[in-house]
């Protein structure tokens, strides 16, 4: 009698997220009512999220807040609810064990503030990591303001799950088009080539940074930037290998991976480093699973494996806690 096969492993969603009436209600009053142009702000239950991981053979999902992020112009405020969402998000993992895990806001540009959130988050919440996006009212990820909470990060061997937000010169640039369909993509380029810049790569090699969206629009800048790096690096220092310490990053197929983005992907990403994201809610329920369900109809880029195998174990690797 032969041994019924076992279940293809659940994917591990490192790019999912969550709203709450509050933070919605609090955005909303702040002038996010279009948020990032998007006609409508998602709804969004844990009941539902987990009927969506079921039909799509999701395991696990690590919650964080999406752009606009917290900081909405009062620094009080933005405190108050980054502390607020990640307490929810605590709550949430600890009534559903092993289903879902948190990446905690952080009320950046607000760098002491932000160092209180890290100690919370992570020493009392138990958060998994922190989310920031890309840049905080103008303020980019290289910018030396923020060289302390990247120290910090650093010491604790963070996982930092970059997320896009729009760019400063939207109004212009996006043409009133939704952001996440352009400006997102250039957004996150432009944040990490900024980190790349300011070598906060270099002085923080303990930090494991995932970047989303299948890298947005690096796989087809790398080259670029690594040789501009070497034209223009400012002051007297040594350009990094920039190609180098991209593919030393972690990277999400959240969005249209398929046909395209993954085949660019792999032509600077290592495929230990890739990791499977839905970007549900702001993904309707309907596309997240048809998204999930395209990785089960492509070959995966090492022998043997499959995506859902292939993502999985590198998420255990990245989020040991989230193996079980």
């Amino acid at each position: 009698m032969s041994t019924p096969a076992a279940p293809p492993p659940g994917f591990v969603d490192v790019h999912a997220h969550f709203v709450t009436d509050s933070y919605v209600r609090q955005a909303r009053a702040a002038g996010h009512e279009f948020p990032d142009g998007v006609p409508a702000w998602p709804g969004w239950s844990a009941q539902a999220h987990l009927e969506l991981m079921d039909r799509s053979g999701i395991a696990t999902a690590v919650l964080s807040v999406s752009s606009p992020g917290v900081h909405f112009g009062d620094p009080a405020a933005a405190r108050a609810l980054a502390r607020e969402t990640n307490e929810e998000g605590a709550r949430i993992v600890a009534e559903h064990p092993g289903r879902f895990g948190l990446f905690a806001s952080l009320p950046l540009p607000d760098v002491d503030g932000a160092l209180d959130e890290i100690a919370y988050a992570f020493d009392v919440l138990g958060a998994d990591g922190v989310v920031l996006e890309s840049n905080a009212h103008g303020v980019y990820l290289g910018d030396p303001r923020l060289e302390p909470v990247f120290a910090e990060l650093n010491r604790r061997s963070a996982v930092v799950f970059l997320h896009p937000t729009s760019p400063v010169c939207w109004e212009r640039s996006a043409l009133g088009r939704p952001r996440p369909m352009v400006e997102f993509v250039f957004d996150t380029a432009r944040t990490v080539t900024d980190l790349l810049f300011a070598g906060t790569l270099s002085r923080c090699p303990d930090l494991k940074v995932i970047v989303p969206h299948c890298g947005g629009a690096l796989p087809a800048l790398a080259d670029r930037i690594n040789g501009f790096m070497r034209l223009f690096m400012p002051g007297d220092r040594e350009a990094p290998d920039a190609v180098a310490q991209l593919r030393g990053l972690y990277y999400d197929l959240a969005g249209p991976a398929f046909p395209r983005q993954v085949p660019a992907l792999l032509s600077l990403a290592d495929p230990g480093r890739l990791l499977y994201g839905s970007d549900y809610c702001w993904t309707p329920a309907p596309a997240a699973e048809a998204h999930a369900a395209s990785f089960d109809t492509e070959p995966a880029p090492v022998a043997g494996t499959t995506w859902r195998s292939l993502t999985t174990a590198n998420a255990h690797a990245l989020l040991p806690r989230l193996a079980g």
